[in-house]
């Protein structure tokens, strides 16, 4: 292994893949590359859906766009990357394809985990367990490992002014400017994670009953059919929202008071924008993957004896979700009510 000089880097390569709210939590390195490195070109490898929420951050210079289903197009990807010529790449996902990126790249420093089959390309290492931070933290943790600066935790994500008027739009026309707008996001990467319709149409009759809440149910393609059950169980107690882009939901999403949402790349999103968020968890760790700030709450049932089982498909009944008391639903909103003070409009619209 090697030490940094951080007098010798001019170029850094972020490389964090796979969904969106995994490369969100990746953004909590830019306040604290940006203070050791201010004039250093910064550039990001991500996977497509990602690139919207980094391509406008003026901290980053360029985004590029890791293809795993294309093998030419991965070669021309490292061949590009060794042109750039980057002094230093932080592999933060460190996978066998990304482990080989930054093998290739022609970086004098190349940081990662030491994961096991991957040692190989790096010649600065991260730490061992995976297990132990929060996976926002577990950035900070190999910004430490490398000598440079980590104490500040913000997550950023970029809205573009088209999508902010799309979403200002939209929310003028369907709300007045003080109601207590919640939004219910069915959204999941995988089937066992969402929180099944019918328990967030209890909660969000729940929310309407005790705070005169104005439900708007945000949904990406892979979750039409749930938001659209959502919709039709709540009937004129809630707003479906129109189809978007991504830009465009993360637009509404940051116009919520709050936002409910099963752990997902809405989820992390919104704590990037300064929405607060209650998270719904099961079968993933609210401790490693949970909304990320203080401002925050998440909400799980304790007890089950298969939480955390992080399968794709539950084979049970799904009680990680279905046995939430709604008691305790209330209990966290007026938690985030209350730390992020929140002004209810108590009358009726």
């Amino acid at each position: 292994m090697i030490s940094l000089n951080k007098k010798k880097i001019k170029k850094i390569l972020i490389i964090k893949l796979r969904g969106i709210g995994d490369v969100v939590l990746s953004t909590i390195v830019i306040e604290n590359l940006r203070y050791d490195f201010p004039e250093t070109q910064i550039d990001y490898l991500v996977e497509f859906p990602s690139q919207p929420g980094l391509s406008g951050l003026k901290e980053i210079n360029d985004v590029l766009i890791f293809d795993r289903t294309n093998f030419w197009k991965k070669l021309a990807l490292i061949l590009k990357i060794r042109r750039r010529k980057y002094d230093l790449v932080l592999d933060f996902f460190s996978n066998p394809s990304t482990a080989l990126v930054a093998f290739f790249s022609g970086a004098k420093y190349r940081a990662g985990f030491p994961y096991r089959g991957r040692r190989y390309a790096y010649n600065l290492l991260g730490p061992e367990e995976r297990d132990k931070h929060h996976s926002a933290i577990l950035h900070l943790e190999m910004l430490k490992s490398l000598g440079i600066h980590n104490s500040y935790k913000s997550l950023e994500y970029f809205i573009s002014p088209s999508a902010q008027s799309v979403a200002e739009k939209y929310m003028r026309e369907n709300y007045i400017k003080n109601n207590f707008v919640v939004g219910i996001c069915p959204t999941g990467g995988w089937a066992s994670k969402k929180c099944d319709p019918e328990k967030f149409v209890e909660i969000a009759n729940a929310l309407i009953d005790k705070f005169n809440a104005k439900i708007i149910i945000l949904w990406g393609k892979s979750d039409e059919e749930d938001a659209q059950k959502i919709y039709n169980l709540l009937g004129d107690r809630s707003i479906l929202a129109p189809s978007t882009t991504i830009q465009e939901l993360a637009a509404m999403i940051a116009r919520c008071a709050i936002l409910i949402a099963n752990d997902s790349g809405p989820m992390h999103i919104a704590t990037a924008v300064g929405t607060p968020v209650l998270g719904l968890f099961g079968p993933t760790s609210p401790y490693m993957q949970g909304p990320f700030g203080q401002q925050n709450e998440w909400l799980r049932v304790e007890g089950l004896d298969c939480l955390e089982c992080n399968l794709l498909d539950c084979p049970k009944n799904h009680e990680c979700f279905m046995d939430i008391k709604i008691e305790r639903v209330i209990e966290k909103v007026d938690s985030l009510i209350l730390k992020n003070k929140i002004k209810l409009n108590s009358e009726k619209n």
